[in-house]
């Protein structure tokens, strides 16, 4: 079964067209580079909000057919970042080891990683992934976490994504 990936970009400027959406493209890029089986990539961008955050997420899950919904933007700490709070609105399971893998790796890099509210959870058969709005910041989060999505979306039943080890080692247990 093919997977169905949604990229949605969480950006105010970038929805009035005011901002080039760079998380978006940096996302389909990685996953380009690194995914390897048939997928389809749907990409979307909406403002800032809980609100309008949540509605594209349960759309995206309940309607869209996405197997995965990677997100960027809106996890910081400005008035405007409810990313994470419309993902906790939306999901039925939280998996707090993302976020703390993503904020982990990322300090790696910036001592500003602990601002970040990146996290995951399952709606459904439905995979969602919060990731920071920074390029670079997509590439190392997505390299340290992605290594686990092929299997988690085996044991949801959701769709199949095969990886270039070269890139991006994916996990499966032994048969």
């Amino acid at each position: 079964m093919t997977a169905r990936i949604a990229v949605l970009t969480v950006s105010d400027r970038a929805s009035r067209g005011e901002y080039e959406d760079r998380g978006g493209p940096a996302i389909e890029a990685w996953l380009q580079r690194a995914v390897i089986s048939e997928v389809e990539i749907i990409r979307e961008i909406v403002p800032d909000g809980r609100d309008v955050v949540a509605s594209a997420f349960r759309r995206w899950a309940d309607e869209g057919g996405a197997d995965l919904i990677l997100a960027t933007g809106g996890t910081g700490p400005s008035p405007r970042d409810l990313t994470p709070e419309a993902m906790e609105d939306v999901v039925e399971r939280i998996f707090p080891g993302f976020g703390e893998l993503m904020r982990a790796v990322s300090l790696r890099e910036v001592p500003t990683a602990i601002l970040s509210r990146q996290g995951a959870g399952t709606r459904g058969k439905t995979l969602i992934i919060t990731l920071p709005g920074k390029p670079s910041a997509i590439a190392t989060c997505l390299d340290a976490v992605f290594p686990a999505v092929p299997y988690c979306l085996d044991l949801m039943g959701a769709g199949w994504i095969e990886t270039d080890p070269d890139v991006c080692k994916a996990f499966r247990p032994a048969k």
